[in-house]
């Protein structure tokens, strides 16, 4: 099994670069940070953890320059998005930005995607909430065809243009793995549908067993093999037995979270996880 870390990359927490570092030294595979561009002050959307807001939703520094300053310092550790708001980007736009920093980091990005909660966050950026499956899905397809076309063009309902050239195009091929973080069936379908894995948040996931049979299930439908789906497990429990069970289950990574917190008092959590690195292989 692989093992990595997401944090939230604030403006008062270790830098992403410094905590990419921590991270490779001991070990772990990958290092994660998610995406919010702002929060609106109206807060009228509930946020699926609980009843109060924490406030690094909107202390986070930019998704890739983060991922760029944990590339450059470090040589083996994967970089991840976790996740990227789509919807909320330029396609054209972030098809560059994939594409530079899965090159300049040598093929160490992962691209986690996702629908995203905040209804007010989208519809400031233009996209309606009702809407965001569909302008995701667009989104990623048009993407991909940036990067695998020298001359690609796309014409969806919310997604609309004629022949370009783009470079660079990424360095893994054809693309980095998309990995779609959702929990319902129609989130699944979409997994197997056009995403290449899925990060299922592991506490929130009551039977992750049966969710991962219907996966495979699903995948077959669309023509796939399930092996061409890995499963990441968001939010993992630092528990070596509950680790066995999701190695048992397939899971290939496990992703402990840390607080965005001071180098001071994150390193000594890296510790401890890293002591579980060794005993679930």
């Amino acid at each position: 099994m692989k093992f990595g870390i997401v944090m939230f990359a604030t403006d008062y927490a270790i830098r992403p670069d410094e905590i990419a570092k921590a991270c490779e030294d001991r070990g772990f595979e990958s290092v994660w940070f998610p995406e919010h561009t702002h929060i609106p002050a109206s807060r009228r959307s509930p946020w699926p953890g609980g009843a109060e807001l924490p406030k690094e939703y909107w202390h986070t520094h930019d998704l890739f320059a983060s991922l760029m300053a944990a590339a450059a310092v470090t040589k083996t550790i994967k970089v991840g998005s976790g996740i990227c708001l789509v919807q909320e980007h330029d396609p054209i736009k972030l098809a560059k930005e994939v594409a530079t920093v899965d090159q300049l980091s040598n093929g160490r990005l992962l691209f986690g995607i996702g629908g995203g909660w905040n209804a007010e966050e989208m519809e400031n950026h233009g996209t309606p909430f009702d809407r965001r499956w569909k302008i995701l899905r667009e989104k990623i397809e048009a993407m991909k065809a940036i990067w695998t076309e020298e001359e690609a063009e796309y014409h969806g309902e919310f997604v609309n243009f004629d022949p370009i050239w783009s470079y660079p195009k990424p360095f893994q091929k054809p693309h980095p793995p998309i990995l779609l973080g959702a929990h319902t069936p129609g989130g699944l379908n979409r997994v197997a549908n056009y995403c290449d894995g899925w990060i299922p948040i592991g506490p929130r996931i009551r039977d992750l067993k049966a969710s991962i049979s219907d996966l495979r299930g699903r995948a077959e439908k669309f023509g796939r093999l399930a092996s061409d789906l890995a499963v990441s497990a968001f939010m993992a429990p630092a528990e070596e037995a509950v680790l066995h069970q999701y190695q048992e289950l397939g899971i290939e990574r496990s992703i402990f979270a840390v607080p965005s917190e001071s180098k001071e008092k994150v390193l000594p959590i890296l510790d401890n996880y890293a002591t579980l690195i060794p005993k679930v292989r």
